[in-house]
């Protein structure tokens, strides 16, 4: 039975060489309990080896999870790069199924100089249609995850990312806690501060186990400029001790990927200090 919150990194072990979808076991014996596998700049897998990693991550008790491509917009002003995003998805959707994702995680848009109301109507219709060609497709086990994004000029604010999952099926959020401190330029420095974030989804969500990342972060007057590791807690936030004790004070259940360059080791500092916490 997995704990309440449990923690993985964002790609492959820094020290694993083989591929990628093989290494559940090494990530199980280094003491951690799941993987987001990275298909950033497209999606590659084949159904022979993402059915390889369903196994071994089974085998070994790994939750999976999936980062589609970076380059999809829900809210394009151009339909063909719209249209894109929609077979980027579709294609996301079949290798997570391959794979036994519970989470299939993208960023949702940009907004191109429009108001963010105009830009949340596009992105609606988009995903209707999305979901109408999954279901042509016979897609069913899949949750598209979009995450909260770090810079200002992208659709995905919190009250936005929940918006999207409270309107459709197969819609969950991830809440990338660096990329909400980088957007409201230092906005989580205490405990309490991740109080309005709990608050809002759930008011608007029924979540069982929620989808995570972290990692610490230098930000400008327009948001993300750079991932740091967890040794540079002190200059950049924020900090995952503040986050752990929120969880624990609230009995969330919660998957925490980490995305700082040290990826599955920070993880393991990072579950150290939750064990320590519990």
């Amino acid at each position: 039975m997995k704990k309440q919150v449990i923690f993985g990194p964002a790609g492959k072990p820094l020290k694993y060489k083989g591929e990628g979808y093989k290494s559940p076991e090494f990530i199980h014996n280094e003491g951690l309990d799941s993987f987001e596998y990275q298909c950033s700049y497209g999606v590659r897998i084949k159904e022979k080896s993402a059915s390889i990693l369903k196994k071994e991550a089974d085998k070994n008790n790994i939750l999976i999870s999936m980062h589609g491509p970076y380059y999809i917009n829900l809210c394009s002003k151009d339909k063909e790069k719209i249209d894109k995003s929609i077979e980027h998805l579709i294609k996301s959707a079949k290798a997570g199924e391959w794979m036994g994702a519970y989470r299939i995680v993208f960023h949702p848009g940009f907004y191109t100089n429009r108001k963010p109301k105009k830009a949340m109507e596009i992105s609606k219709n988009t995903i209707n249609t999305l979901l109408e060609r999954c279901e042509e497709e016979g897609i069913e086990n899949f949750i598209f995850s979009p995450e909260t994004t770090g810079k200002r000029t992208q659709q995905g604010n919190i009250s936005e990312i929940v918006e999207l999952c409270s309107s459709f099926e197969h819609f969950e959020p991830t809440i990338d806690f660096a990329h909400i401190h980088a957007r409201g330029r230092g906005l989580l420095n205490s405990k309490e501060d991740y109080n309005c974030i709990f608050s809002t989804i759930e008011d608007n969500l029924n979540i069982n186990r929620l989808h995570c990342h972290f990692t610490t972060i230098e930000y400008g007057d327009g948001g993300e400029i750079k991932h740091h590791t967890l040794d540079e807690t002190d200059k950049y936030g924020p900090n995952i001790k503040d986050l752990l004790e929120n969880l624990i004070d609230n009995g969330w259940k919660a998957n925490i990927i980490c995305e700082t360059p040290q990826r599955d080791e920070d993880a393991l500092i990072m579950k150290k200090i939750y064990e320590s916490l519990i």
